[in-house]
């Protein structure tokens, strides 16, 4: 990857976060401070700081399903995307959407699942059995 993102986002809670993030996703903890965490999120920085998250709504129109807006995420390799939904199914994780195919058999196809932080924000992860379709129309 060139060029890794940076998203700074808030938390309620920073050792709930560690966790999350940390424990379940696998994100190595970078630079802290008390009132933030930086994470390797995928190869991206990711901040949470301390403070009220965004308000968020279902209002996204993807395929059938509506979700939550605005969300951020990730798109990883399938066998990488699977292995993650298997942690998070085996965690209980409540999905906002459960693992799942969309555009199935069409550009773009597609595994995705939603679910949310402790602090309440929304995280897609996407998983493409081919990375150079993630762009296809």
């Amino acid at each position: 990857m060139a060029h890794p993102f940076h998203l700074a986002v808030n938390v309620t809670d920073l050792d709930a976060a560690r966790t999350f993030y940390g424990d379940l996703l696998g994100a190595a903890e970078g630079r802290s401070t008390a009132t933030w965490v930086d994470f390797d999120f995928f190869g991206h920085q990711l901040s949470l700081h301390l403070g009220e998250p965004l308000a968020t709504a279902a209002t996204g129109k993807v395929g059938d399903h509506m979700v939550p807006m605005p969300h951020f995420g990730v798109v990883l390799p399938l066998a990488e995307w699977r292995a993650l939904a298997a942690r998070l199914q085996a965690a209980e994780v409540d999905f906002v959407l459960p693992p799942s195919v969309r555009f199935e058999g069409e550009p773009g196809e597609q595994w995705t699942m939603f679910f949310r932080d402790p602090s309440g924000n929304p995280i897609e992860v996407k998983g493409f059995a081919d990375m150079s379709a993630v762009f296809d129309t």
